[in-house]
């Protein structure tokens, strides 16, 4: 990093066994000592949503991790070892009241800081059948600034979005499993979350298969124009980006979307 406000990221786009927990700890072990290697270092690691046990929806209540004490432990230990941030991507996570799909946020310290449990379920996978929505928004820190946190199918409800933008987010967090066909609507949504709120959309995908269903990966950093810095493609990687912070502010100034709003008629 050469200022405070650049901030490099590495995303574990990865491909998840669907109801074999151990099997995908494992994997990611592997995949987040290579996101710590090398001579750049990033700031940040973010995973995917649900990597622990994919969508194995008909036993999640077996598997899911009791309290995230599994993931807090691997997750907490390599980010004190390592001293870098990690956006957790997500897990099943298993409480007295059901199973969540929950956002675990770590400092450089291994100390959680922030976690969220998604919000809007998805209904062609019949999320809601096995799973408890969120009912709070997510939000965290990051090198200083303002960020929050969104998994997947909520990145279709805009008004989240600008929810968290209107909070101060100049980052937007997404873990995600989004298959195939709709790459386009991934894309695009996506980009469309970036130009309208003026801030960097860091989206993490998984690859692979899962039963009939196939994933596309296409893990994307997106800057407040919705140009796009960095994407993966199919496979499982490791993608990498330095983004600077100051343009967000650059972007706001230039184009003051947020002063022009008339939240009175709308």
């Amino acid at each position: 990093m050469t200022t405070k406000n650049k901030l490099l990221i590495a995303l574990v786009q990865m491909d998840v066994e669907a109801g074999h927990p151990d099997e995908n700890f494992k994997k990611l072990e592997v995949m987040l000592e290579k996101a710590a290697a090398g001579n750049d270092k990033p700031h940040l690691i973010m995973l995917p949503e649900m990597w622990n046990t994919g969508y194995a929806l008909e036993e999640i209540s077996e598997i899911a991790d009791r309290g995230g004490e599994r993931t807090k432990a691997l997750l907490s230990a390599f980010s004190r070892g390592h001293g870098i941030q990690i956006v957790g991507g997500s897990i099943a996570e298993s409480r007295d009241e059901g199973v969540y799909n929950t956002t675990y946020v770590f400092n450089a310290q291994g100390e959680v800081e922030a976690q969220y449990s998604k919000i809007h379920l998805f209904r062609l996978m019949n999320e809601e059948k096995h799973l408890q929505p969120g009912d709070k928004v997510g939000s965290l820190r990051v090198s200083g600034a303002d960020a929050g946190m969104m998994i997947c199918y909520d990145i279709r409800f805009p008004e989240l979005a600008r929810k968290l933008a209107l909070d101060g987010a100049k980052l937007l967090f997404v873990p995600a499993q989004w298959p195939n066909p709709r790459m386009h609507h991934w894309r695009t949504l996506l980009m469309a979350r970036a130009i309208e709120n003026q801030m960097f959309v860091i989206a993490c995908n998984r690859c692979g298969t899962s039963g009939t269903s196939s994933f596309f990966g296409h893990s994307l950093i997106i800057d407040p124009w919705g140009e796009i810095i960095a994407e993966a493609g199919d496979e499982e990687t490791i993608l990498r980006a330095e983004i600077d912070l100051e343009l967000v502010d650059q972007i706001r100034g230039r184009i003051p979307v947020f002063e022009d709003r008339r939240p009175s008629l709308y």
